[in-house]
């Protein structure tokens, strides 16, 4: 199994096992180059259909429709003696009736090189093998097969873009580098581009040399000292022009100026005033102190003012709003809270209504026969079904099992697929493929233009079991 890939082809994986489920046994994948579909072709063959015979073949232009017939059944054949004079399917039956491969996974990389004879011979094959042929193509030519079903493979998008590159690159600039950014808008999600990356070349170095942070440092050095010179001489000014101001202000005389007794004595005042404001609020304080204990004396001892009672009373109603709210319910509504049974009734009164129940259940289960998606579930995990048919509508399988008599031969189950229901029709239930296989030569003619095919049962109950989630 491949250690790393990306979410998006990993659901593209599932989808092409799931078309090869649902009976097309052809698909061609389609997208221009650079896509990673090799990687996707060779991630399909190493994790899907480990009890296959696989073969992978890379076309090229150089080589021929004889070379590319002689790799493709030397890997699925042990030693086998290739007529070149045959086309590619008539040696495959050949070969088959000699010695037998089983189921086979043939994935080739590089369709749009395969001729018109070659494209033709896998057509044929993959509708007429023998046993189960499933064929797998990338290409980039639309349309080159006409009997395939065609799945194109889509660019990345930007986050699975960024994730790629994450595993390949230590280190990746960040998102708002400018250059990256373009760099990621402009590949367009081909891994091929995005894992061009040169991080030497195709990164934005957007810091300054070092140089220019030194010389930034000097000039900013240079102004901040002749900035303090002139601060000190700025300074050194001003005190000579205070002083010279200051002695002329001193020996002219003012009659309104204060006495000198006056200005000393102006801030002691002041402090005492303050301290005796501190002391007189010290005092009140403590006269608050002294009405609350009174007030409450008197409301242990004697009469108290209606005024302190109207505050508390009203205090108290804030703060029971609860109580007020459940005073304002309904009698009824209270009667019927305390009116409902107690946990131990509910539980014997729930006893007493199962056991009837389960004694019918008990009767009536000898009496049905298991039908539907009940009966595959009783089913081992390891037995084989034939499945005759896959539709959408039940009329439509109901048709087909009353025009080929199959009534009570066969079984139909149902399950979800792509948010649909689906009735799929299966034929006996065989330990071994071995035994399925024959079971399918017992079945009509008609049935078996049909191409049925085996399935495991442990397939068919995880397709039951995602109908129930």
């Amino acid at each position: 199994m491949q250690s790393q890939i990306l979410p998006s082809r990993a659901a593209l994986v599932d989808r092409i096992a799931l078309q090869f489920e649902y009976g097309q046994n052809l698909i061609c994948l389609l997208g221009p180059s650079g896509l990673g579909k090799s990687y996707l072709l060779e991630t399909f063959i190493t994790d899907k259909y480990h009890n296959f015979n696989k073969a992978f073949v890379q076309l090229s232009g150089k080589m021929t429709d004889q070379q590319f017939m002689t790799e493709l059944l030397e890997q699925s054949f042990s030693n086998p003696l290739i007529d070149h004079a045959l086309s590619l399917s008539e040696n495959f039956y050949q070969l088959y009736k000699q010695q037998p491969c089983g189921d086979c996974l043939w994935v080739i990389d590089g369709g749009r090189h395969l001729s018109e004879e070659l494209i033709q011979q896998l057509e044929i094959l993959a509708k007429q093998s023998p046993s189960t042929l499933y064929i797998l193509i990338a290409s980039q030519s639309v349309g080159q097969f006409s009997q395939a079903v065609e799945i194109h493979l889509e660019a990345l998008n930007i986050s699975e873009s960024k994730q790629l590159m994450r595993w390949f690159f230590d280190s990746l600039p960040v998102e708002e580098d400018p250059v990256f950014r373009t760099f990621l808008q402009e590949a367009h999600g081909n891994p091929a581009l995005l894992l061009a990356w040169q991080p030497e070349q195709q990164t934005a170095d957007i810091r300054a040399p070092e140089k220019s942070y030194k010389l930034l440092y000097l000039i900013l050095l240079l102004i901040t000292t002749m900035l303090l010179i002139i601060g000190f001489l700025y300074k050194a000014d001003m005190t000579e022009w205070w002083k010279a101001h200051y002695q002329q202000d001193t020996t002219s005389t003012v009659a309104t100026a204060l006495p000198a007794e006056a200005v000393i004595n102006g801030p002691v005042e002041s402090k005492e005033t303050a301290s005796e404001h501190a002391q007189g609020e010290s005092q009140a304080e403590q006269q608050v102190t002294n009405h609350d204990t009174v007030d409450t004396a008197q409301a242990a001892n004697g009469p108290v003012d209606n005024s302190v009672i109207e505050n508390r009373e009203n205090e108290s109603h804030n703060n029971n709003v609860a109580a007020i709210v459940d005073s304002l319910l309904p009698a009824e509504q209270v009667a019927e809270e305390t009116e409902q049974p107690t946990p131990d009734e509910v539980a014997t009164a729930i006893l007493s209504n199962a056991e009837p129940i389960a004694d019918e259940i008990t009767e009536s289960e000898p009496k049905q026969s298991l039908v539907g998606n009940a009966w595959y579930l009783t089913q081992p995990d390891d037995n084989f079904v034939i499945q005759l048919l896959a539709v959408t509508k039940q009329e439509i399988s109901d048709k087909f099992i009353n025009e080929n008599g199959l009534q009570g031969q066969v079984k139909t189950y149902q399950s979800l697929r792509n948010g649909k229901p689906w009735w799929i029709v299966t034929y006996g239930s065989y330990s071994t493929l071995n035994d399925a296989k024959k079971g399918v030569t017992t079945l009509s003619d008609n049935v078996r233009k049909n191409q049925p095919f085996y399935k495991k049962i442990s397939k068919i109950k995880q397709e039951i079991a995602s109908l129930n989630q």
